[in-house]
């Protein structure tokens, strides 16, 4: 499926989260839908310091640059697609960066209402 036809949160085409860094299981901006995508980074979040330490303690560095696969490494204010089910522990936790809803992908709805996404939301509708 084309990036073009993903559908975001608030039920119109997916908006790109960033690319630069260029993010997306296919870094190409979307946090869409990939086959081949177990993590499902399909939830478009604005870093936060709190979040990338907590991401960091529980075995996904954010941070640390790392040339080999292409990544950039993260700091606070970075926009990156980020696995729906790290992002529901860190909501757990009291630890969820903000997102930006349109840049999110209609399958968090699966585990998640949107109020609850809209909570967070940088563009609330």
């Amino acid at each position: 499926m084309s990036d073009a036809a993903q559908i975001s949160v608030l039920g119109l085409p997916l908006f790109p989260c960033n690319f630069d860094p260029a993010t997306g299981y296919e870094r190409n901006g979307f946090c869409a839908e990939c086959q081949g995508d177990a993590g499902q980074h399909t939830v478009c979040a604005r870093m936060t310091e709190e979040f990338l330490a907590f991401s960091a303690e529980r075995g996904n560095d954010l941070m640390t640059p790392r040339p080999d696969w292409g990544f950039p490494g993260l700091k606070p204010g970075d926009q990156w697609c980020v696995c729906a089910g790290r992002w529901i522990e860190a909501l757990l936790e009291g630890k969820a960066p903000p997102i930006l809803l349109a840049a999110t992908h209609e399958a968090i709805l699966e585990h998640l209402s949107l109020e609850t996404l809209v909570a967070y939301a940088l563009d609330r509708p």
